[in-house]
This record gives structure tokens, sequence and C-alpha cells, in this order.
């Protein structure tokens, strides 16, 4: 089976400017769209999300409104916050950036917001309605997956959907609207027997080193990724931060790849899937291994010098001038 690249940036392009033209209808007609995002505490991550967040709604005239609060914020303050923003005819959307400091329930704060606002669709209304094929908001990331299915116009209905893991986040949601479109699902979770079985039709498995470790039960490396090869898949690998990455070839030859020490990070989120994104691309122009780790791993350390998952992916170009003098 020939593999198929989804231009992810071109696809979301478009989904903008879509989004940006509705947008534009609703202002014109005294409505403009309102979109609040609460954030507690002060993590790195959390604040790269939601700026992203706010910097896609100022870009298609999406009024955006940032809530900060320091860690000892408290449960009691979030919840009349979130009150408050249900009562505002002017906001249409509510975000409440996870996770939360310990000493706020996440399920109370979920499921103080009006169903009709939770963005994330996280509430047990939103899901309950996805279940019964009836929803009224559909879960970010699902949604995105599937949107990515339609643009190559694939045929869900019929096929045979696979998907590993299982939280409430993505796995569900994403099973329930798979299964909307005709597709027969397998849920695969932690507790899954000979998940080998259901992986063996993998050509490449990529994990992290943190899944390697906590699958096959090995503290060293090179077992843990020994065991993840028993799986099925025909290559097998890991990344492991500062580390590089190592991979098992279909011989059983094991390569590592060093990370480039010598770029600066000022934001590592996303590059994990810059990694496995660059090495599928270059898996697909020359099957070289060696190759394959060199690119994804400069494609991922490039990324991390600049703030954004998404706004911070180097250009083609960019990775490979860089690989030129390295």
């Amino acid at each position: 089976m020939t593999a198929q690249i989804i231009n992810g940036n071109e696809l979301a392009k478009e989904i903008r400017k879509d989004i940006a033209e509705r947008a534009a209808k609703l202002t014109a007609a005294g409505e403009t769209p309102g979109l609040a995002v609460i954030l507690v505490g002060d993590s790195p991550a959390s604040m790269v999300y939601v700026l992203n967040k706010e910097r896609a709604c100022k870009a298609n005239g999406i009024r955006s409104i940032l809530e900060k609060y320091d860690a000892s914020f408290t449960e009691a303050e979030l919840l009349e916050r979130i009150r408050v923003l249900n009562q505002d005819p002017t906001v249409h959307g509510i975000l409440v950036q996870l996770p939360l400091p310990d000493h706020i329930d996440p399920r109370k704060v979920i499921e103080a917001i009006d169903p009709e606002k939770d963005m994330d669709c996280f509430s047990v209304v939103n899901t309950g309605l996805l279940m019964t094929g009836q929803p009224r908001i559909k879960p970010c990331t699902p949604h995105g997956v599937m949107k990515m299915l339609e643009s190559i116009n694939y045929p869900v209905r019929g096929a045979h959907a696979v998907i590993v893991g299982a939280s409430n986040i993505v796995g569900k949601p994403m099973s329930m609207l798979l299964l909307q479109a005709g597709a027969t699902i397998t849920i695969c979770n932690s507790k899954t027997r000979d998940l080998g079985y259901h992986t063996r039709l993998a050509d490449i498995l990529i994990a992290s080193e943190f899944f390697a470790r906590k699958w096959s039960g090995e503290s060293e490396l090179e077992k843990a990724l020994a065991g993840l090869k028993t799986l099925g898949a025909r290559v097998t690998g890991v990344t492991a931060g500062s580390a590089g990455s190592m991979l098992i070839a279909e011989d059983g030859t094991i390569l590592r790849c060093p990370a480039f020490r010598d770029l600066p990070v000022v934001d590592s989120t996303g590059a994990g899937d810059a990694y496995h994104c660059g090495f599928g691309v270059r898996y697909l122009e020359t099957g070289d291994l060696r190759e394959c780790m060199r690119f994804a791993s400069a494609f991922a350390g490039l990324k991390c010098g600049k703030l954004g998952a998404r706004a911070g992916l180097p250009t083609r170009k960019e990775v490979d001038e860089f690989l030129r003098n390295h």
C-alpha cells in the first residue's frame, strides 16, 4: 500500500480561512464570536498552548479573552469566574487549560462550564451526546483527525481502525467519531493482552523512551526497545530527548543518533511529533534509516529553538541548510 502524506499545514490554512469568513459574517451581523481561555498557574507548556490559541483567535476574527491567575487561585474563585463567563452573552466558548494545580478538582471545573460553551467537549453532557451520535460540539483533536481523513477522501466506512490509548481526551472520543463514520473499531489500552497482535500491521512503530520502558518493564533502553520490537513492527525506534534516538532495524541492527547539542532550546512542545513527522517524510523519500534519524533529529531540534508547537516548525530549506553544515 502506497503511503500518502497529508499536508496538515495546507489543510489548516483552508479551515482557518473558512472560520475567518464565518466569523466575519457573524461580526457583520452584530455578534462577534468570543472565546474565553482560563490559565491557572505558570506552566511554560500551558502558557505556550494558551498563547497559540489567543494568536489563532485574533488571526481569524474571533475575540479572545485570556484570564491568567496565579497557582494560588482557589477552586471557589475559579468556579465563580466560570459562572460569570457562563452568563456573559459575548462569550460563546470557554476553555480551561489543563492540568490545574493539585488543590483544584478538574472534574468540578469541567462540569461547571455551560455545555453549550464547553469547547473541549469534556463535560458529561457533551460526551453523552457524542456517544449517542448527536454531538453538539466535537472534541478538537479527534475532530482534527477526521478532517484530515476527509481531506483525502479516505474510505473510513468499513475500515478497521485501531486506536492505542483510551483517554477521555483523545482515545474514547476518537473511537466514537470513527464508529459514527462507519469504521470497525479496536481500542487498545495499557491492559490489552498481546498488543502485538493489533500492531503487526505497522511498518514503523516509534514511541517515546518513557513508553518503551513502561510498557516493557525494562529500565535499560536497549532492552526496552527490544521489547517493543516483539510487537511485530519491522522497524522500531524510541526518542530519548537530549540523549537522541535509538532504533532496531528489520535485521536486528541497532542504530543510534545523537541529538544536536549546539541548538538553543526555547520551547520543546511538539518536539516528539516533529521527530515522528521528520522521520516519516525522510523514510518515504529515501528509506535510509540512518538518514531518517538524522533528518528527524535536526527537524525536532530546530523546532525546539522557536516558540510554539506549530509556529516553531522549521521549513524544509532550514533543515537542509542546517544538515549541510553539520
